[in-house]
């Protein structure tokens, strides 16, 4: 019988595409109905690294990714949220919730997944509310899910008949390290754990590889998904390498205690097949839960190790910006409503100095075009929304104690002044923002325009610092001096502006460049009025 090489082939690279996007699109759709409350469960409850490994599970089930779950991790670590040792904790929760996709697959409900597709499409396109639209979405992938794999598995079955195709499946059993080799770059291709599972699973299912040849595979399809994580963090912080590097010494020393143990590892998966009378698409789905799972519970004791092991051979400074507030202690609420409104007035100064920092980053950003003081400018700035959070909930504490008039006073200025921080962040956000539009469209400024720039940015910068400075030492001097440089501002801002009008209308600067120039005079000018909001704040001059 002559085979249709391309029938099979197109019809198994559709099978693995719609299996695929199945679970991308049932991960997101979870990933939408849970919200931003995946960073808060991984911030709030990795208390240590064993509620690291249920968190690791449970979120990785949710978004049906773990190289997902392992992004979220490392940008947590950079941020200061988590340590280390909790994350090593999460991925190797991440490992064991990846596994849930193959127990899904192994339900086997392929001859229902196109009224479950159905159902899904017609909650989608028929109800507009989005908590329905996301179960649609769920529903559909769910569908999906099986669809792929019942497409996968019909391309393959002609090729149990292939004398090279069953060489091949003899040679993986004779040669472990050749099923783990391929489970690895398959993984890399496909760039997904699930999918090697899934044409695992297809094909034992079909007897077209044993049960020895699947197993190496299987184990190499776990180095292989850590292959996302390693490019994902060339070039990145020191926290994401680190990650990185965990995840892969993780994956790798587990594949190899597991190819020692293999004989009686597979006697087990066999015994576990007679005994609870498994198919072998969940028989598949069991050996890989096993070996994440019996990976974890082995490697969990050696966390510290691990965590030492990766700082020295990548030395460095992992917290670019530290998100977690520092001074909040809820004891003093009830103990010292007036300790706690110093407390907070450390943290407002803290979340501050993230501003000033912002400003300085993207005024560098504007000069040298380095997209890496764009990312500080943009985590500085998730830092300040963070804290701007953290410092309200506080505050509004301890406006529920009885507190003195004096402290009423201090309470409502430390209030007014965290917004007024907050905007400041906003402001720089959005001159990076426009930094990036200038190139992204290739955006020219004239020498002339920089200059006026420059001087409005560092007086800018300033005002802000002085103003900081002020709230510190609450010194109605530096106040008022903030007073007088932010009028400095205005008279600049429309000195600048009467500037581009004579360039414009001289043809020495593009629309689109005066555009980009004007908004960025707007911005450090709004800056500046928050500057002066804190100083007047102090003087007591505030409406």
């Amino acid at each position: 019988m002559e085979m249709n090489w391309q029938e099979i082939f197109f019809t198994f690279i559709g099978g693995l595409g719609i299996f695929l996007f199945s679970i991308k699109y049932m991960g997101d759709a979870l990933q939408k109905a849970a919200g931003d409350k995946l960073r808060e469960i991984l911030d709030r409850f990795t208390t240590n690294p064993f509620m690291g490994v249920l968190v690791g599970i449970i979120v990785t089930i949710l978004i049906q990714s773990s190289s997902g779950t392992t992004v979220i991790v490392v940008g947590l670590v950079s941020a200061g949220f988590m340590t280390l040792r909790q994350a090593i904790g999460v991925i190797m929760g991440a490992n064991i919730g990846t596994t849930v996709t193959a127990f899904i697959i192994g339900l086997d409900v392929g001859a229902y997944s196109l009224p479950i597709m159905a159902v899904g499409a017609f909650l989608i396109f028929f109800f507009k509310k989005n908590q329905i639209q996301n179960i649609g979405q769920v529903i559909f992938g769910f569908g999906g899910l099986f669809f792929g794999m019942d497409t996968m598995s019909g391309a393959m079955k002609p090729l149990r008949e292939l004398p090279a195709f069953i060489d091949m499946t003899v040679n993986l059993s004779e040669f472990p390290i050749l099923g783990v080799a391929v489970g690895t770059l398959v993984t890399f291709i496909v760039q997904s754990s699930s999918g090697t599972v899934a044409i695992l699973q297809g094909l034992y299912a079909e007897g077209l590889v044993t049960l020895d040849a699947a197993l190496p595979v299987l184990f190499g399809d776990n180095i292989g998904t850590t292959v996302t994580a390693i490019l994902a963090a060339l070039g990145a912080s020191v926290a994401a390498r680190r990650a990185a590097a965990v995840h892969v010494l993780f994956n790798i020393i587990g594949s190899i205690i597991f190819l020692i143990l293999l004989v009686p590892f597979t006697a087990y998966v066999e015994w576990l097949a007679v005994t609870l009378g498994l198919d072998p698409k969940m028989e598949i789905a069991f050996a890989h839960g096993s070996f994440n799972v019996a990976n974890t519970i082995i490697q969990f004791p050696l966390i510290g190790l691990w965590a030492y092991l990766v700082t020295k051979v990548i030395p460095g400074d992992d917290v670019t910006v530290e998100f977690k507030p520092k001074h909040l202690d809820l004891h003093f609420i009830e103990q010292s409503p007036s300790i706690a409104l110093g407390q907070a007035k450390e943290e407002i100064l803290r979340m501050g100095q993230y501003s000033v920092q912002g400003l300085q980053e993207t005024y560098e950003y504007l000069k040298t075009k380095n997209t890496k003081n764009a990312e500080t400018g943009y985590q500085l700035e998730d830092a300040i929304n963070n804290l701007d959070s953290k410092i309200t909930d506080y505050l509004v504490l301890i406006s529920a104690e009885s507190i003195s008039s004096a402290d009423s006073t201090r309470h409502t200025m430390l209030m007014e002044t965290v917004r007024d921080i907050e905007r400041i962040g906003d402001h720089f956000e959005n001159i990076i923002e426009l930094i990036d539009y200038q190139l992204n469209n290739r955006v020219n400024i004239t020498d002339d325009a920089m200059e006026d720039l420059t001087e409005m940015f560092t007086l800018t910068i300033a005002t802000v610092q002085k103003s900081l400075d002020a709230l510190d030492t609450t010194s109605h001097e530096l106040a008022r001096e903030v007073a007088e440089q932010e009028d400095l501002i205005d008279k600049m801002e429309r000195k600048f502006r009467k500037k581009h009008i004579l360039r414009l209308t001289e043809g020495a600067c593009s629309a689109q460049a005066g555009i980009v120039f004007v908004d960025i005079v707007s911005n450090l000018e709004r800056i500046g009025d928050h500057s002066v909001n804190i100083a007047e704040a102090i003087l007591g001059n505030r409406a």
